[in-house]
């Protein structure tokens, strides 16, 4: 519905909004982006940049993982992994190397200096974990994974639909 309100010559139109059914993503947000401030923060000490330290963990739990099973992991763009890739090989942190069978695809691993720092990495994700779950129980911890993992689940299949990703 739109409401004209004319004032002279000027006419206003005012304009009914419609309210936010719940604000549990926009606190899920605001979470997520404040974990990764403090750890752009503590790493980058060791040139990492902006949200670097996701790539480089996953990387380390997957060597070998291909750049497209890393963006559909991350939910990120290609373009946004290739560009973080190469970064991360310039500072010797990542090795990228082509398939054996498929040429086209193209195979990443960690490098001795990423693992020399990746338990410092999950050090500072557990602190995270530790002050975000401050006086919740066994159980409160493992409702809010579950309630958390369930709504990712929902929104996945949107996700690789907008995307056109196939896995």
């Amino acid at each position: 519905m739109l409401i004209l309100v004319e004032t002279s010559t000027i006419v206003s139109e005012v304009k009914f909004i419609i309210k936010l059914h719940s604000h549990i993503l926009r606190e899920v947000g605001t979470l997520s982006r404040t974990i990764h401030a403090i750890s752009d923060m503590k790493f980058k000490k060791l040139n990492l940049q902006k949200g670097q330290f996701i790539f480089l963990t996953r990387i380390c739990e997957n060597p070998g993982i291909s750049l497209m099973q890393l963006s559909i992991l991350l939910k990120v763009d290609k373009t946004t992994t290739t560009k973080v890739i190469q970064k991360l090989m310039n500072e010797g942190y990542i090795n990228k190397e082509k398939d054996e069978v498929d040429k086209r695809i193209y195979r990443l691993f960690p490098t001795e200096k990423v693992l020399n720092i990746y338990n410092s990495v999950i050090e500072e994700e557990n602190r995270n974990i530790e002050i975000c779950f401050k006086g919740f129980t066994d159980e409160e911890k493992s409702v809010v994974y579950e309630l958390i993992k369930k709504m990712k689940e929902n929104i996945e299949a949107n996700w690789h639909e907008l995307k056109n990703y196939k896995e």
